[in-house]
């Protein structure tokens, strides 16, 4: 009989380490007036948590511009709650030319 333990190790699954930052960040929409401000709260490899203004309208998939880690990643939204977003690095591009921050 399977030990319950080894069991549900075996299912869970495995979490990237996420490292507390405090990084300056701006999202990059693709339409006019696209640049939004945001913090970076954690990052890992594949991802980060994102503080955004509340009223701020951000598409599911979007450019993310990170002046300390001189590249943008494509993002696709994972979760979202009140001024907090979790996001997916899905690809990493080099820095927007129409940006100049």
């Amino acid at each position: 009989m399977a030990d319950p333990a080894n069991t549900f190790q075996a299912e869970t699954p495995e979490r990237d380490h996420r490292s507390r930052v405090l990084k300056g960040g701006t999202i990059i929409t693709g339409l006019k007036d696209s640049e939004i401000g945001c913090m970076l709260r954690n990052q890992h490899e594949n991802g980060a948590e994102l503080k955004i203004p509340v009223e701020a309208s951000i598409p599911d998939q979007f450019l993310l511009y990170v002046p300390l880690d001189r590249t943008s990643y494509r993002c696709e939204v994972r979760w979202r709650r009140n001024d907090r977003m979790g996001v997916k690095f899905i690809g990493r591009e080099p820095k927007p030319k129409l940006h100049y921050g």
